[in-house]
């Protein structure tokens, strides 16, 4: 299945919520696995990006949705790319 990397960045409204509740991020993981995608790692960073989250879903579609979703509700914006492990990338541009 293919990976992706994301990354997030809070809206004001999404930094009240992880500073009143920071178990919130756990639970936004749970209700993505739930749309078909599945987190595998993430990061909280310093600088231009809030979080980085490397997450595994079955094709680009299921990512716009969860996109979409995640974005609709006001609390975060987010920068999707797709990754390439370089194993399949080195085979695949032979």
């Amino acid at each position: 299945m293919p990976y992706y990397l994301v990354l997030s960045n809070l809206t004001d409204d999404g930094r009240k919520t992880i500073k009143e509740k920071p178990e919130r991020i756990q639970e936004v993981n749970r209700e993505i696995e739930k749309m078909g995608v599945k987190v595998h790692k993430q990061y909280a960073l310093l600088g231009m990006y809030d979080f980085v989250s490397i997450v595994e879903a079955s094709d680009n579609e299921t990512v716009m949705r969860m996109s979409v979703e995640l974005g609709s509700r006001g609390s975060v914006q987010l920068t999707t790319l797709p990754a390439v492990p370089v194993e399949e990338f080195i085979k695949k541009i032979k």
